[in-house]
């Protein structure tokens, strides 16, 4: 293994045979193990990308009736300014061949393969991908072994359309009606957290990444953060579900545009918690002790309206996957001008750049396309 690894490094985009035995070899439970290998393996794919390519691995752009039209996406992804996709309203017999196309542009800019994602609620999924069949709303599933037959059958329909991040579930206790409602599992925060868990880990083990959603908890808030920027007034009283989710190793966490007032220690002064580096690495990453992928909430939404250059504070919050940033390319040249004149910020978004990296490798996307 030593040996191909070095061969690896040397030749990442001639030896597609080597680079399939090795990326194979891991899978979604190698993501949080020590693995020296594995780390080399992250290390030689970081080393053949440019500074370009490797801060677009933390954008990901909509496409879609919702997203930016195919043509744009295209263009983004031949520049190294994305990632990865995630599909807004997409009819499903277009996934598979976007999936393809957008991919073999990804092999020609010989950057990474995408990372294709949506929204795979069960209340929501047949919205955000045309055609699918309709599941239960999240609120009427009454136990966690049904929660998890579900997300069975979701992470394989998602699986086949080339789709290996869901950001789902739906985390919130259910008090808030705007926009959490029926997306959620309930009012009890024991039964939310055992729905989740199951939800989570039958994703997982389907070979698709899970995401715990919307940090710091959208449930006790009134309003609805696509509109406007909501607020936690006080103690954050759903981290309990989080801490929950994390031991239980969830891969990815989604802050919201949560805003968080009269709290001594964590209050945002007006920010989202996307924006805020107390929520986002302070809490989040340190206090917690989360190692996944943080996840913003789509940059897009009305709860930003306010907030200048809202994506790259997200990016110094700590955020590593920027959702639906409305300039991509913008966003990109302002990472790349700050990490040439400030060392700590460059190594964090390398570490950002990294995690996902291992992701990818994790999830066998890497090794799914010939370089």
């Amino acid at each position: 293994m030593k040996v191909r690894i070095l061969l690896f490094s040397v030749s990442l985009f001639s030896c597609h045979f080597l680079f399939g035995q090795v990326a194979a070899t891991y899978s979604l439970k190698d993501f949080y193990k020590q693995n020296p290998t594995l780390d080399s393996l992250v290390n030689a794919l970081f080393d053949q990308l440019n500074d370009t390519q490797r801060v677009g691995q933390m954008v990901i752009q909509a496409t879609g009736a919702i997203g930016k039209p195919e043509a744009e996406i295209s263009r983004s992804v031949k520049g190294g300014y994305l990632g990865g996709v995630i599909y807004l309203k997409v009819p499903k017999e277009d996934c598979k061949r976007m999936y393809e196309d957008l991919n073999k542009t990804a092999l020609d800019a010989k950057t990474l393969p995408l990372l294709f994602t949506t929204d795979g609620e069960p209340s929501l999924i047949n919205y955000k991908i045309k055609g699918l069949e309709t599941f239960k709303k999240t609120d009427r599933i009454k136990t966690p072994e049904e929660s998890a037959e579900i997300a069975v059958i979701l992470s394989r329909i998602l699986k086949d359309l080339g789709i290996r991040q869901n950001y789902a579930p739906v985390c919130d206790i259910a008090f808030n009606k705007e926009v959490i409602n029926n997306r959620s599992y309930g009012m009890d925060k024991e039964m939310v957290i055992d729905h989740c868990k199951a939800f989570i880990r039958a994703t997982q083990n389907e070979g698709v990444a899970a995401t715990a959603k919307h940090f710091p908890g959208h449930g006790n808030v009134k309003g609805d953060s696509h509109i406007n920027l909501v607020c936690i007034d006080g103690e954050m009283t759903e981290l309990d579900t989080y801490k929950a989710l994390i031991a239980d190793s969830v891969l990815s966490v989604m802050v919201g545009h949560i805003a968080v007032k009269n709290n001594e220690k964590y209050s945002t002064d007006g920010l989202p918690s996307t924006c805020s580096k107390k929520i986002v690495t302070g809490l989040l990453r340190n206090e917690l002790g989360f190692k996944g992928l943080i996840v913003t909430d789509g940059m897009n939404m009305g709860a930003l309206g306010k907030v200048k250059d809202a994506a790259i504070k997200a990016v110094e919050a700590g955020c590593d996957m920027i959702l639906i940033p409305p300039d991509e390319k913008k966003l990109v040249k302002q990472v790349l001008l700050k990490i040439a004149t400030d060392n700590d910020f460059k190594n964090q978004v390398y570490e950002s750049v990294k995690r996902i990296i291992r992701m990818k490798v994790c999830l066998g996307i890497v090794s799914s396309f010939k370089f």
